[in-house]
């Protein structure tokens, strides 16, 4: 039965800053504050995903070795404090039900780690990062750092300007929930 809650984090953009491609750990850029947060969110028994779309790869601009390096260099960069990371390499022109907007990856988390997806949630900077969430009936976050910037209108139940914000939030609110 599910039990456990999760935040699901977009990569580009959201944790890390946006780098069109991102395939050079030398480029990667830690959303400051973003580490410290998702610590205390695991501190308290948090699961931690980051659920990535990666059409660079099936576009050949980006091999698997540089998207890993890029992970590896962003874990270092957090502390390690992720669980697990789910990526698609759809081509956009053939996406599938894993490609965000669609909630296959977060389905696919919920299943090996036995979330509870109506206790979780989305955090992106993209309107498919949202509906990706709503897709899985999370609760959702648009950030504002990203493509985010630029968003005037998003269909996110909050908006915060970056995902350390968004973090805190949550962390205040599940605190909230559990007092008597």
């Amino acid at each position: 039965m599910p039990n456990r809650q999760a935040i699901f984090l977009d990569r580009d953009g959201t944790l890390m800053e946006e780098v069109n491609y991102c395939n050079d750990p030398s480029t990667v850029r830690a959303i400051p504050g973003a580490g410290e947060a998702l610590a205390k969110l695991r501190g308290e028994g948090w699961l931690i995903v980051v659920v990535t779309n990666q059409s660079g790869l099936s576009k050949g601009l980006i091999t698997p070795s540089q998207y890993e390096a890029v992970n590896a260099e962003l874990l270092r960069q957090l502390g390690g404090a992720i669980d697990a990371i789910y990526f698609c390499a759809d081509h956009p022109a053939k996406p599938t039900e894993r490609r965000k907007p669609q909630p296959g990856m977060l389905l696919e988390a919920a299943g090996e780690h036995h979330i509870d997806l109506s206790k979780s949630w989305m955090i992106g900077d993209k309107p498919i990062d949202v509906q990706c969430g709503r897709n899985a009936g999370c609760r959702t976050v648009q950030v504002r750092t990203g493509y985010g910037a630029n968003q005037a209108e998003t269909e996110a139940d909050f908006v915060m300007e970056d995902v350390a914000e968004a973090l805190e939030f949550i962390l205040l609110d599940s605190r909230q929930q559990r007092a008597p």
